[in-house]
């Protein structure tokens, strides 16, 4: 297998951990503890910008904390729309998307791992979503048709993806001339050590499978996607330490860097850009 799958295959296990309750998802309490970020899930999704209202609408079980921003709210969405959230997990963006596009509008969420489609797909059948529905798939080579959507969105997934340049280049190709997207993601301002950058779990964690900045938003341009506006930057290495004080440890520990090392280069961006017309 090659290495780029078998890190595919890593993301999609923890994840489907992370599903199932038996892992939490910014960093890593044992089993059945409620906190994946040393406080409630909620907790952790109001500090990346959700909003208490927001979040008490969508249904039980979608809100897992493991984004990196709040996109949604900045799509600006009408009703009527068609929405692609990728990586959906349990659903918490393309619930909160379906609230705005009404009956007459549609949302697809897009997720590779079995338990996380079974979870979102669960919670839209007992909260009484019709207009959602969860798509098994890989964000490169996403099942939808060309030119179907108005609107995409995802939460700190394009940076596990191996290939960013063929996610941007299917974003492209469904959105409809004029579609717009507004993506929560974790880019670097400078490379990590050669160590992180080997590690697996800093991998699967969101850390070491982000892309340079330049290089991201040149792939998002050469895949005819423009106008990019970045509307927050933040320091998600130090969140994440501040947050997850025993991960951060044990990555220093098992790669030998210190938190000083890395500090400003892994940041959080939420960011918008268009398909021409």
């Amino acid at each position: 297998m090659a290495v780029n799958e078998e890190l595919v295959e890593q993301v999609r296990e923890r994840y489907g951990k992370i599903a199932e309750g038996k892992l939490g998802g910014c960093c890593e309490p044992a089993p059945g503890a409620t906190s994946c970020c040393g406080g409630a899930s909620q907790s952790v999704s109001v500090r990346l910008g959700y909003k208490g209202k927001d979040l008490a609408a969508v249904p039980e079980g979608a809100d897992l904390g493991l984004g990196c921003g709040a996109p949604v709210q900045h799509l600006q969405l009408q009703p009527g729309e068609t929405v692609l959230d990728l990586g959906s997990g349990g659903g918490i963006d393309a619930f909160l998307a379906a609230r705005s596009v009404g009956s007459g509008g549609h949302v697809i969420g897009v997720d590779m791992t079995p338990a996380m489609l079974e979870r979102a797909r669960r919670n839209a059948e007992t909260s009484g979503h019709t207009n959602v529905e969860f798509r098994e798939g890989r964000l490169e080579r996403l099942p939808v048709e060309d030119g179907t959507i108005d609107a995409v969105t995802s939460n700190c997934v394009i940076n596990l993806v191996p290939d960013k340049a063929v996610v941007f280049r299917e974003i492209a190709r469904v959105l409809k001339p004029g579609g717009r997207m507004v993506i929560s993601d974790v880019v670097l301002d400078g490379r990590l050590p050669e160590a992180i950058e080997k590690d697996v779990l800093a991998y699967v964690g969101c850390i070491a499978g982000a892309a340079l900045r330049d290089v991201y938003f040149d792939q998002l341009r050469a895949a005819g996607l423009g106008e990019v506006e970045v509307l927050s930057d933040v320091d998600s290495l130090c969140q994440w330490i501040e947050a997850a004080p025993e991960e951060a440890k044990a990555l220093s520990e098992r790669t030998g860097v210190k938190a000083e090392d890395v500090l400003g280069k892994v940041r959080s961006v939420t960011y918008r850009a268009r398909k021409p017309r």
